[in-house]
């Protein structure tokens, strides 16, 4: 009975995961990447989605798509959500998937594929 939960979780998080990359794409976020980490042994999440947009208005649209998307076909909701007012680097924590929604600028400057660079990266 262990096994079908385990399975449950897995394509649970896989759905979201799906999921947030469809939003951030609807949305037309730009150079989508995902860490996984679930190698990671301190790892914080099992995986981040990375995208950058062009404005704080659009930072702002993809993360009401992610929301809106997310919660229609998965009916998650976010534990957390931080950096909407100033729209330079938005998080969405769903958990075991941490959305990060960048302006361009701020994304080299914090540069988190480089920091989780033992970590497997996927461009979508």
């Amino acid at each position: 009975m262990g096994e079908i939960k385990n399975k449950k979780n897995t394509n649970t998080k896989n759905n979201l995961l799906e999921n947030v990359i469809e939003a951030i794409k609807e949305k037309k976020g730009e150079n989508i990447v995902t860490i996984d980490l679930r190698n990671i042994t301190s790892r914080v999440s099992d995986y981040f989605v990375i995208c950058e947009a062009f404005s704080n208005v659009h930072i702002q649209s993809i993360a009401k798509g992610v929301e809106e998307i997310v919660k229609q076909k998965t009916s998650e909701k976010p534990l957390s959500k931080e950096g909407i007012k100033n729209s330079q680097w938005v998080l969405i924590d769903y958990a075991n998937v941490v959305v990060h929604i960048f302006e361009s600028e701020c994304r080299k400057y914090y540069n988190l594929e480089n920091l989780w660079a033992d970590a497997k990266i996927v461009n979508k």
